[in-house]
């Protein structure tokens, strides 16, 4: 009975795994009694997160591979000739970066691939790039060739093992609800492969496919020129810069920034600018892990006399950066520290374009809820707009494209992650053009005499110091975030939130995923609920926000905290002791780590 019944089961799994690899990973795991592991791998489907699907590759409904992104694209097929009776005409932008995995048979470009055979297969038009590219070159191409949508197979700055499929809508923009729940039960309703789906040799032989790769390069760079403020200042700069793409796809296109706004080109990390799907020479591929992971960049900086180092992740969307210090080495900016010098640098230039102040009036920056409040305190006292989003750049791409009907003119968005958007030309973060604006600020500083270091500083002083603290601990157990955040919700009693922290008094709570907002006279959230995800922020009597969160992308809980202090006060030792006893206590009492077998944050 037993040999018949796995006889039958791998007959069903044959017909549905058609990837050998992926096929012979379910059939081992069938053979060796893996049973929770089957259930894990069967018994759920990826959702769409902040990034997309992502999950890590190989055999099963709930990862990454073949079956699942025919499955997806096959969803997308049916939801899109619904949305758009032109779909016909307009076609699908795709694109690819450079991850794979030899034990699953995955690959990026695989994947890109089949995406494009599913709808080639249905006379869709199909935009595939015959090279992999940064991620925002795929929302910058759906906008500039009118396409109805936009696939990028990618997950970014994820360990080696993952692999995702990023969705952008007709506007440019990642998409949110109500697409994202409805794509979602396009797939479900089509989840049998269609025949003709894994004809990926259409991608050779089909008319109907073509390669955007050298105008959408061409495009974006002759647009990223109307943010270069300073050419000629560029071209006569001494300051010498190095570049790391982290194994992944910036290299090529960092250098044309380079050259775009005159620069000579930065020298590479050799270790680093090919790609490597394994990225071997760092422990993670996350460039925000700070010096740990940038060491093969500094030491090459300091042997080639460069002052500043730019890292960009594996798909060249987010972005780092490092300055040499005299007396203290290497200073490695937080997201919120370049965020700061990028609205100041953006807002800058801008004025001087636009010497009518009333013209202010127009202009807007974003930036994510859990992000620093910088922008804000430049907006009170400057005159511009500061608007807050949801954590997710699809938040701040959609309201970029919302401000723009109404004749806005959004100058500078950013979430903490190292993620920054410098002008809109793309409604996505995009490490390409940031670096290049870095660049340029550095050099226009550098004629002053004055370093980033320094100029960081400035701002804090004219706008006052926001000292942040942001990390994370990972837990691979779901039913534990939810008993963590069940407990804040009721914890001194059903209902009621912590009142205090380690004596300091907490004045509101906001928890999104609720709805619920003490600030508010109706006591609901401004933002958009967002049941998917757990956020709680918590505002304290002496000015520091709080906002504990999930991950959209990885297993992990974020915590955010920051000291938002007015113009004036600057005893920093005191402001940095008190935000690292709070951060501290709300780590401890409210995550509980070692209780909860949280395993915190190591690089």
């Amino acid at each position: 009975l037993r040999v018949s019944v796995h006889s039958k089961l791998f007959a069903r799994i044959d017909k549905v795994f058609t990837n050998g690899a992926t096929r012979e990973q379910i059939r081992s795991l069938v053979q060796d009694g893996c049973m929770e592991e089957l259930k894990r791998r069967l018994c759920s489907r990826m959702t769409f997160g902040t990034a997309g699907l992502r999950a890590a590759m190989g055999a099963g409904f709930s990862r990454v591979n073949d079956l699942t992104v025919i499955q997806s694209t096959q969803g997308m097929y049916i939801y899109l000739a619904r949305c758009f009776s032109d779909l016909g005409s307009r076609g699908l932008v795709v694109g690819y970066d450079t991850r794979a995995q030899e034990c699953s048979g995955c690959s990026s470009e695989r994947l890109a691939r089949l995406t494009a055979a599913v709808m080639l297969c249905k006379d869709i038009p199909v935009y595939l790039f015959s090279t992999y590219v940064p991620t925002p070159f795929v929302p910058y191409a759906v906008k500039k060739l009118g396409a109805a949508a936009g696939v990028m197979i990618t997950a970014s700055h994820n360990r080696k093992e993952d692999n995702g499929y990023k969705v952008y809508w007709q506007n440019g923009a990642q998409i949110s609800s109500p697409h994202d729940k409805e794509i979602l039960r396009c797939i479900e309703g089509n989840a049998e492969p269609w025949a003709e789906s894994w004809a990926e040799d259409l991608v050779e032989s089909s008319p109907l496919k073509s390669d955007p790769l050298e105008d959408i390069c061409r495009w974006y760079m002759e647009e990223l020129s109307t943010i270069c403020f300073h050419r000629d200042l560029n071209a006569r700069s001494s300051l010498r810069f190095v570049h790391s793409s982290f194994h992944g796809v910036g290299h090529n296109y960092v250098q044309k920034a380079f050259q775009t706004f005159g620069f000579l080109p930065p020298i590479p990390v050799p270790e680093q600018m090919n790609p490597d799907p394994n990225f071997s020479t760092v422990s993670c591929p996350n460039p925000e892990e700070g010096e740990p992971v940038l060491e093969l960049s500094l030491r090459l900086a300091e042997k080639e006399g460069a002052k500043i180092v730019l890292a960009t992740d594996p798909d060249a969307d987010r972005l780092a950066v490092a300055e040499q210090c005299d007396e203290c080495g290497w200073k490695v900016f937080t997201g919120n520290e370049l965020a700061a010098l990028l609205g100041w640098w953006m807002l800058f230039n801008w004025k001087k374009m636009h010497p009518d102040s009333a013209e202010t009036e127009r202009v807007y920056m974003l930036a994510t809820t859990v992000s620093s409040k910088i922008l804000k305190a430049l907006a009170q006292i400057e005159g511009f707009h500061f608007e807050e989003t949801l954590p997710g750049f699809k938040w701040i791409g959609n309201k970029i494209h919302e401000l723009a009907k109404t004749g806005k003119e959004v100058i500078f968005s950013f979430e903490e992650s190292i993620g920054f958007l410098c002008g809109s030309m793309v409604l996505d973060k995009d490490g390409v053009s940031a670096a290049a604006v870095v660049a340029e600020m550095a050099a226009y500083l550098h004629t002053k005499n004055v370093t980033l270091t320094q100029q960081l500083q400035n701002i804090y002083e004219i706008y006052g110091y926001h000292i942040s603290r942001t990390s994370y601990v990972v837990c691979n157990d779901p039913p534990t975030v939810e008993r963590i955040f069940s407990r804040l919700r009721n914890f001194e009693g059903e209902g009621i939130y912590p009142k205090t922290c380690v004596g300091y008094t907490i004045a509101h709570i906001r928890d999104v995923t609720t709805g619920y907002d003490s600030s508010q006279p109706d006591k609901k959230c401004v933002l958009p609920v967002s049941k998917s995800s757990q956020m709680l922020t918590f505002t304290f009597q002496n000015g520091i926000v709080a906002t504990l969160r999930t991950s959209g992308t990885e297993p992990k809980i974020k915590y955010y905290t920051e000291f938002c202090a007015p113009p004036g006060k600057s005893d920093i030792s005191m402001l940095e002791e008190e935000l690292m006893k709070v951060t501290l206590a709300l780590v401890e009492e409210y995550l509980e780590p070692d209780k909860n077998n949280l395993i915190r944050r190591f690089v």
